[in-house]
């Protein structure tokens, strides 16, 4: 099987440095092996995406000298198919609605628990209860962990980033306590989460190794159990290492300063932004 890789940008601000490397990285890495490099526009965000800024994705690419296959994936365009794949979830009673809202989970959490502890910030179940015929406008759609972790044997993924290399296998507790119950979508705006998107749409483009940011590897962990739950291929991992700023902090778009638009602007090269991120 052919290495396939993608770049899987929100079109929501600039690209910045740290896009860059992941980009570079996945590219490199499929064109050395002779596999396929893929872009993908995660635009489920509607509140934040762009027109502009997914235009500018395609120049910023373009001039580091990139190249993709063509149609580009775009995930405005699936919505049929994320529902799809929560409809298979809600038919096997793996998912439940939830009205609950941040000041609901804060005091639920501050309450005395039940059973093994929770992880700070872990949804406590509230609505758990609650069947999909109940569901209301402005509810989300929780993933039933606990009902989830014991309906399939547990599946595993292997990781090629110097951080956590190796193989691992998720564990059921560990899922319950330290991930929860997690949001796959919302009802009123039609929206899908971005594990949930990000999973079905990895299977439909053939992707066998992923290539982004260690900040993404403990999501890994959910992404990985959606892959068994919907019969989904596991494809291999590599989270890489954080461009940071001169200060240590985490580059995010709101950071233009580090866009890669303004580097092209004052005259840096391509090779020069190569040089600037360790390729």
């Amino acid at each position: 099987m052919s290495l396939t890789t993608r770049f899987a940008p929100s079109p929501t601000g600039p690209l910045h440095l740290g896009h860059a490397y992941s980009a570079l990285l996945a590219h490199d890495m499929a064109r050395a092996a002779g596999g396929r490099f893929l872009l993908r526009i995660e635009d489920t965000d509607t509140s934040r995406a762009r027109p502009q800024w997914e235009e500018l994705i395609y120049k910023d690419l373009i001039w580091l000298g990139l190249t993709w296959e063509e149609p580009v994936l775009r995930q405005s365009d699936q919505t049929e198919v994320y529902d799809a794949a929560l409809s298979t979830l809600a038919a096997r009673g793996l998912i439940f609605p939830c009205s609950c809202r941040r000041r609901d989970i804060r005091a639920a959490l501050s309450a005395p628990q039940e059973g093994a502890p929770l992880a700070p910030g872990v949804y406590p179940g509230t609505c758990r209860h609650r069947p999909m015929s109940d569901r209301q406008p402005g509810d989300a759609l929780r993933l039933n962990m606990r009902a989830a972790v014991q309906s399939i044997d547990m599946p595993g993924f292997t990781e090629g980033g110097a951080k956590h290399a190796g193989t691992h296998r998720l564990d059921p507790d560990r899922m319950v306590t330290e991930i929860g119950d997690a949001v796959l979508g919302r009802i009123e705006i039609e929206t899908v989460s971005y594990v949930l998107a990000s999973v079905v749409d990895d299977a439909a483009q053939g992707i066998t190794c992923i290539i982004r940011g260690e900040d993404l590897y403990q999501i890994t962990f959910l992404q990985v159990l959606l892959q068994g739950l919907l019969s989904l291929p596991t494809p291999a991992y590599h989270h890489h290492c954080l461009i940071r700023d001169d200060h240590g902090k985490r580059l995010a778009k709101r950071n233009d300063a580090r866009a890669i638009a303004k580097y092209r602007a004052e005259g840096v090269t391509p090779q020069d932004i190569r040089r600037m991120v360790g390729l």
